[in-house]
């Protein structure tokens, strides 16, 4: 069974050669078009079906490559630096990657052509040939324009969610689609305070280092984060995948326990150490695209609302966790958790009461 994580870093990868595939392939029919299929040239590699599909192959490997090193090195690397800087530097760096694999893959391919062993002197004759050729140019535009769709598609994608830019692509969502989902959400504990010791710009700061060390929790769980709103996060779960080994609770337990592993370089570097309470529900909602000006995936429905105000009553009782009672009864606790009933609370806004619960881990456990 694959990871969570691991299935995301898959999903996310693919597209990169897919999308180094179909560039590939369009460059060729333009090329052989143009140029016209009888046209033979000594720094070209004629087209045959041996080469066709090792050319194939190896322009979507490339593209798989640079998918991996991309999103789990070099986007980590540049997280900081603009947008227009990060273009700048990593097409500096994969058009270095890219020469050096040229010089790997065109050996095997004019050996394929030329029925010779990789280590003819024909060969190496022809990778000289056509490194100083015009057809050495037009493939760098080539793979050029595949790494720059690559990298724009990385930057939106990383901007506006993995999930979400897949959504718009499949039309998902163009038509109003109901669903049941887990909400939680997340609010930071005083927030207000922090932001006035602080001031804004390094409150800002520590609210960019907090968000960062709740995604990887969020991730290693199957959620997806719906929105940030200030200070406080909305986390989404599909039914099954927020049930199932009871995610949608150690999610939960796994931020909390991430935060508390920084909490010295928190104090060091902010004199503080952020925390947060959460309140989780579950229950129908519209899922679709809306907007004019600026289009989104948003949800509709009352389990918003009730979860808003499931976390809101953490005050209150002076819990971190609060859930709904049916949240609970699809949930399959174990003795590693601490349940507490703190019965029947109305919610403004419902007609009926709803049973609320805290969970805690147990200690004793």
């Amino acid at each position: 069974m694959l990871s969570p994580k691991t299935k995301r870093n898959i999903s996310r990868i693919i597209p990169f050669g897919i999308i180094w595939l179909v560039s590939g392939l369009v460059f060729l029919i333009v090329e052989y078009t143009a140029a016209g299929v009888s046209n033979s040239s000594s720094t070209r590699i004629e087209m045959n079906f041996a080469v066709f599909i090792f050319s194939s192959l190896a322009i979507t490997a490339v593209g798989l490559l640079v998918g991996t090193v991309e999103l789990l090195w070099i986007n980590k690397l540049f997280s900081k630096k603009s947008f227009t800087k990060k273009i700048i530097y990593k097409t500096l760096f994969y058009t270095l990657i890219l020469f050096v694999i040229t010089l790997i893959t065109f050996p095997i391919a004019a050996s394929l052509e030329l029925d010779v062993s990789i280590f003819d002197e024909q060969v190496w004759a022809k990778l000289i040939a056509y490194l100083t050729s015009f057809t050495h140019l037009s493939t760098a535009v080539q793979l050029a324009v595949a790494l720059i769709i690559s990298l724009f598609y990385a930057e939106i994608s990383e901007n506006i969610g993995h999930g979400i830019l897949l959504n718009f692509f499949t039309g998902k969502y163009h038509t109003p689609t109901e669903e049941n989902r887990i909400f939680m959400f997340m609010d930071m504990k005083s927030s207000t305070t922090i932001a006035e010791k602080l001031g804004h710009i390094k409150y800002f700061e520590l609210l960019r280092e907090y968000y960062s060390d709740l995604s990887e929790a969020i991730i290693n769980y199957s959620g997806e984060i719906y929105q940030y709103v200030g200070d406080e996060i909305v986390v989404s779960w599909k039914y099954e995948s927020g049930i199932e080994n009871n995610n949608c609770i150690a999610c939960f337990f796994a931020m909390k326990g991430d935060l508390k592993n920084r909490a010295k370089w928190y104090n060091e570097k902010f004199g503080v150490v952020p925390s947060f309470k959460a309140g989780l529900h579950f229950g129908k909602v519209t899922t679709g695209e809306i907007g004019a000006l600026r289009r989104e995936i948003i949800f509709t429905g009352d389990v918003l609302n009730s979860t808003s105000r499931i976390q809101s009553l953490c005050n209150k009782y002076q819990v971190d966790l609060l859930i709904s009672g049916d949240l609970l009864n699809a949930l399959n606790l174990d003795t590693d958790f601490k349940v507490t009933s703190f019965g029947q609370n109305e919610l403004k806004g419902k007609k009926e009461n709803v049973e609320l619960f805290a969970v805690e881990r147990n200690e004793a456990n």
